[in-house]
C-alpha cells in the first residue's frame, strides 16, 4: 500500500514537473512572438508608412502618377 501511494505521489510530481516545463517553453516562445510583433508593428511600421507616404508625395510632386516612361515600357515589353 505504501508502494502504491509513493509511486502515485512520484508519477504526481514528474507529472507536475513536465506540464511546468512545457507551460514555461510555451510562455517564452509567446513572449518571444509578442515581443517581435510589437516591435514591427510600433518600429518598423510607422518607418515604412512614412517612407511610403514620401515617395507618393515625391512623384506628385514630379508629376509621375505612376505612369511608366518609354524607357521602362520598352525594358519590360523586350523579350
Amino acid at each position: 500500500m505504501i508502494g502504491t501511494l509513493l509511486t502515485f505521489l512520484a508519477v504526481g510530481i514528474v507529472s507536475i514537473v513536465a506540464v511546468w516545463i512545457v507551460l514555461s517553453v510555451v510562455g517564452s516562445l509567446l513572449g518571444l512572438t509578442l515581443g517581435i510583433a510589437g516591435f514591427l508593428l510600433f518600429k518598423v511600421a510607422p518607418v515604412m508608412l512614412i517612407g511610403w507616404a514620401a515617395l507618393k508625395l515625391w512623384a506628385w510632386a514630379r508629376g509621375n502618377r505612376g505612369y511608366l516612361s518609354a524607357k521602362d515600357r520598352r525594358w519590360l515589353e523586350r523579350e
